[in-house]
């Protein structure tokens, strides 16, 4: 008889602990649902290579970004949504045998390809890592430099994703790092974002804009921010209104 009355009090256990999952968070990863949803458009993923590395390297892109990010021999750099690899090849000769740069990416065929010519050109100090939309999944407390290029635009959860960056960040107290973001200052729906939201953003998960420079022969603009303070808790961060292009 008692075994009768408690095999339905079982069955319906589970039911009381289930959440519904609202509207809003149903096409979000179960993984961002703590962190507020992207108050923007988000641009479509565009492929992986911005421009020909040729016409890159003829305006001197690589080189003067990579100036102004202060980058020197012996540093440890993530290259995210490094796609074919124009950074990543580039960095790993600036940091040189001492440096290491680790190559991320969400598309798992641009990876292959990365990791093929990391190979063939016998690049030591490169590391290649599937990554995921709202998560770098960058080991603590690891990087100099952090280069988001021409892809922050494309990250379908800012707030997730800017607050799992931050731990990645160099945090000693004589070594801070840095992330460094090159985009373009237009509409999102034409893959760019202007650079009023990309600071308002930024600052909601804890980071501090240190430079900024508008640089449109090199393709857009270059900035540069530092996590400070203690990250917020994800249901504290505020999310941005959309700001004008300006």
């Amino acid at each position: 008889m008692s075994a009768l009355v408690v095999v339905p009090l079982l069955l319906g256990t589970p039911l009381a602990g289930c959440k519904k999952i609202s509207d809003a968070d149903a096409s979000r990863p179960e993984t961002a649902r703590a962190y507020p949803p992207a108050s923007r458009p988000v641009s479509q993923l565009a492929g992986n290579q911005w421009s020909t590395e040729t016409a890159r390297d003829k305006v001197g892109e690589a080189e003067e970004i990579m100036a102004a990010a202060g980058i020197e021999p012996g540093m440890t750099v993530a290259d995210i949504g490094a796609g074919e690899g124009y950074y990543t090849v580039r960095l790993a000769e600036k940091v040189g045998a001492e440096g290491r740069v680790l190559a991320q990416d969400i598309d798992e065929a641009a990876i292959t390809r990365l990791a093929d010519r990391v190979a063939r050109d016998d690049l030591d100090n490169v590391s290649i890592k599937l990554g995921a939309g709202d998560d770098p999944r960058l080991p603590e407390n690891s990087f100099d430099r952090v280069f988001l290029v021409h892809m922050y635009h494309e990250v379908r959860e800012p707030y997730a994703f800017l607050a799992r960056l931050r731990p990645a960040i160099k945090q000693d107290a004589d070594n801070l790092g840095e992330v460094i973001v090159v985009d373009v200052n237009r509409p999102i729906e034409e893959h760019g974002i202007a650079p009023k939201q990309l600071f308002c953003e930024f600052e909601a998960v804890g980071y501090q804009l240190l430079g900024f420079m508008e640089r449109p022969e090199l393709g857009g603009y270059f900035a540069r921010f530092r996590p400070v303070g203690k990250a917020p808790l994800p249901g504290r961060i505020k999310p941005c209104k959309m700001k004008s292009s300006s």
